[in-house]
């Protein structure tokens, strides 16, 4: 692949399907205009005639309106287009385009225009010649040394030259042995026509013997002719090159000399015009397309050479000068001057992508950045190499031995949510309060591609949901194969849970060459609970002893609109108040403003907003997506509320205190209560019953870790390495027994610290390498934690949000993002 592009100076795509051919472009001054600037005329097998002119505002532009002079739909193909002096009794330039039965030469004019739409072109018809063979390519020249005009010879697909001097057709001959047309070029230096061969070789047969030859309608009677009907066609010089030529091109450098050019399949041929090869030169790619030009050395040719690598080679004789890389395959190329540009390339592939580029010098993967005298902006620099690790570290999960799409084809999964309660509960024995327990649907899809065994289903909710079933098995004997599962989900607890997205994960091992065994895969699939399964419509209420404000960027929105079924009032009207009560008795109050974009959550329970939040955020973002709105936002701009937080947490450690002397009252009776186990089981032996069997198991209370130790030192652990203001704290390190703490008042001094550095433009950058560089704390913004940050934490550490984690009070307490991070184990 080549370092260097071919530069685009212009560029257009032609037609939709349309298809083309070395000869369907041609560069010349078709309308006479004497500027000196070239125009491009492009001729499609689907009969479409074009004629450009760019002129591109700046470099790389596409094609503009004005840019296209002409574009006319003729009844039949064009095979060739050719620019010049084809009309009797003037010297100015026509085109001719030849059809497989049919030559026809026009002349190409505009007038200037007196609206800001510019010249109008039109194409007049001079004279058209119909063809008695079908027609392969043709080339033109003046034959038999005529001056001002030049004629046309066609060679047709059985091998028969036919010449036509302008409006009269001259005569026909055919080339002896002829079995397959090749490329024709003509020669006015010695006034051949020069072609190869189906024998695979190139010939060169002289004007004056083809005009004095026996006529081609007489071509049955050359065995038996008479010496006064004519000569016999007799090539004036051969030579086998060995292979197919895709085209012949012809080079006069001064009156005394000119030279072949010949483009094999395999090889390029230079030779002298009487038949002696001057040199020679394999190719490393199959070639497409090539044109010899004059070189700036005297005495050298330069040649471009286009392949179907899309490269395009320049050769001066046999050395290679330079390598460009093309955005397609070229099957034609011609040089020319474009807007007093001169040298300017034209490449036309067989798909009709048509550029004029130049050689440029500038590499395209590479440039040099300009130096600049300014301090470098670190915080940016930061952002860029983060995004670029995130990138390069889902390369790498995502590339295996397995390509990714195929991985996901093996098993496909779906869950669909009843959009309606059970109508009988599937949660008889469980009730919440005063309240009946209802209970919801939910079905799940397995679909496979292939054979597949063992493969499990688990579902996961938040406590204090529960499943009727989490855990289901299926064999997939055969290929496309379909199962569904249902169970039922409903509340087994007086508290709120902190969110009502499921997951269903499926796991299951696919056989392959290497791993007969099978190589384990996981595909997992989200599902939403409905809130009423957890809520009930309830009176809203004006007083309230927490309170908590939403901004938001959009108009207010109905509340009917975003939960329907928990409002009394009649859909006409507009709903801007609406309570809700959880199943146990607790009340919460949502307040929509009428007059601001601002939405007011309160309860008297602290613990109980978090879970209406974040419905309403989620209900809001999905109403204005489904408006076509992409730029809803929300934000909270109230101070935060630390001193309910640290309520709640100094409730939970209490009742641990309280849990922990019963469990000491608990261990000293299990001493008592495994020596009668002990008698039993060696008096009863086998017949032991199975209750004293693992009554060792009930008694045994292993005393673990409490949620504030592990807390405090997840938080302890970000506020000395991140979130450190000097490296003196970075130094320190965390001990690796957790102690019990006697109160609460260490662990709410460090929480009140990460919330005040993270306001202060903290940044939650943690690097397993040990010598990276401190994070800087800026003034500013908190700015999100990375993904890539959260990788290792465990499913008990996974809380996104402040208040996300809440449960009971008799439950923990929720706990923060941060204490979620990697540290915790230390």
């Amino acid at each position: 692949m080549s370092l260097f592009k071919a530069r685009d100076w212009w560029s257009t795509v032609l037609g939709e399907k349309e298809e083309f051919d070395q000869g369907c472009l041609c560069l010349a001054d078709v309308d006479n205009s004497g500027n000196g600037q070239d125009k491009i005329i492009v001729g499609s097998y689907m009969g479409y005639l074009r004629i450009f002119n760019p002129h591109p505002v700046k470099t790389g532009d596409g094609a503009q309106a004005e840019d296209l002079l002409l574009e006319v739909q003729l009844r039949d193909p064009i095979l060739q287009v050719e620019v010049g002096q084809f009309v009797s009794g003037t010297e100015m330039l026509h085109l001719a385009v030849l059809h497989s039965r049919k030559l026809c030469v026009y002349s190409v004019s505009g007038t200037l225009g007196n609206v800001e739409h510019g010249n109008q072109y039109q194409i007049k018809l001079m004279y058209e010649h119909n063809l008695q063979r079908t027609a392969c390519n043709m080339t033109y020249g003046s034959f038999g040394g005529v001056k001002g005009r030049d004629l046309i010879c066609i060679q047709s697909m059985d091998g028969m030259l036919m010449v036509f001097e302008q409006e009269s057709y001259a005569f026909g001959r055919f080339l002896p042995g002829s079995l397959l047309p090749g490329p024709l070029a003509y020669s006015s230096r010695t006034d051949s026509f020069i072609t190869v061969s189906s024998c695979r070789q190139v010939e060169s047969y002289k004007y004056q013997v083809l005009a004095f030859a026996t006529d081609a309608d007489k071509r049955q009677e050359t065995e038996q002719q008479k010496l006064g009907s004519g000569k016999r066609l007799v090539v004036d010089w051969t030579l086998n090159i060995g292979e197919q030529a895709l085209d012949i091109c012809i080079m006069s450098f001064n009156q005394s000399a000119s030279s072949v050019f010949v483009l094999g399949e395999r090889n390029f041929f230079c030779l002298k015009d009487n038949g002696q090869i001057q040199f020679m030169k394999k190719l490393d790619c199959s070639p497409s397309c090539f044109l010899p030009y004059c070189s700036v050395s005297e005495g050298t040719v330069n040649t471009l050479i286009g392949n179907h690598n899309s490269l395009l080679h320049v050769y001066q004789d046999v050395t290679l000068k330079w390598a460009s890389q093309l955005p397609h395959v070229p099957v034609a190329v011609r040089v020319g001057s474009l807007r007093d540009l001169k040298g300017v390339i034209v490449t036309l592939s067989e798909d009709g992508h048509l550029q004029c580029s130049y050689l440029g010098t500038d590499p395209s993967l590479f440039q040099a950045p300009k130096v600049e005298s300014r301090e470098l902006n670190y915080d940016a620099l930061d952002a860029e190499l983060k995004e670029l690790q995130k990138i390069i570290k889902d390369v790498n999960k995502s590339q295996g031995v397995w390509p990714m799409t195929e991985r996901e084809d093996d098993l496909k999964i779906s869950a669909m949510v009843s959009p309606n309660l059970d109508s009988v509960s599937q949660a008889p024995d469980v009730e919440v309060g005063t309240d009946h327990v209802p209970s919801v649907t939910v079905k799940v899809t397995l679909q496979n591609r292939v054979a597949l065994q063992k493969t499990k289903l688990s579902v996961y909710v938040q406590p204090p949901l529960v499943l009727s079933r989490d855990q289901f098995t299926f064999e997939f004997t055969a290929p496309e194969m379909t199962r569904t599962v249902a169970f039922s989900v409903f509340l087994k607890g007086s508290y709120a849970p902190p969110e009502l997205e499921g997951n269903a994960v499926v796991s299951y091992a696919r056989p392959t060459d290497r791993s007969p065994e099978g190589i384990p895969r996981v595909i997992q699939c989200k599902f939403r609970l409905p809130l009423k399964l957890v809520c009930l419509p309830g009176q809203p209420s004006k007083i309230a002893s927490h309170k908590l404000t939403i901004d938001t960027n959009k108009p207010p929105v109905s509340l009917l609109s975003l939960f329907p079924g928990f409002a009394n009032q009649s859909e006409e009207e507009q709903v801007n108040v609406m309570g809700f009560r959880f199943l146990g008795g607790s009340q919460v109050t949502l307040l929509a403003s009428k007059t601001s974009q601002r939405y007011r959550i309160q309860s008297e329970q602290f613990e109980d907003l978090w879970l209406i939040t974040n419905e309403l955020i989620l209900r809001l973002r999905e109403y204005f997506e489904k408006q076509g709105s992409k730029d809803f936002a929300c934000s909270f701009s109230g101070s935060m509320p630390l001193q309910e937080y640290f309520a709640l947490i100094d409730h939970h450690f209490e009742l641990r205190k309280n849990g922990e002397k019963l469990e000491e009252l608990l261990s000293e009776r299990a001493v008592q209560f495994r020596a009668i186990q002990r008698r039993l089981l060696t008096r009863f032996k086998d017949k032991t019953p199975a209750p004293l069997q693992h009554l060792d198991t009930l008694l045994d209370g292993t005393h673990q870790q409490g949620w504030e130790e592990t807390v405090d030192a997840a938080v302890s652990h970000l506020l000395k390495t991140c979130l450190s203001k000097s490296s003196k704290e970075q130094a320190l390190s965390l001990g690796s027994q957790l102690s019990k703490p006697r109160d609460t008042s260490r662990l709410k001094k460090h929480i009140t610290l990460l919330c005040d550095r993270l306001a202060k433009g903290g940044r939650l950058c943690l690097s397993t390498d040990a010598a990276a560089p401190p994070a800087m704390v800026m003034p500013g913004g908190c700015a999100p934690i990375p993904e890539s940050d959260l990788e290792e934490r465990s499913p008990e550490q996974d809380s996104t949000e402040l208040f996300s984690g809440h449960k009971h009070p008799s439950a923990e307490p929720p706990v923060p993002e941060v204490a979620s991070l990697q540290g915790v184990s230390e």
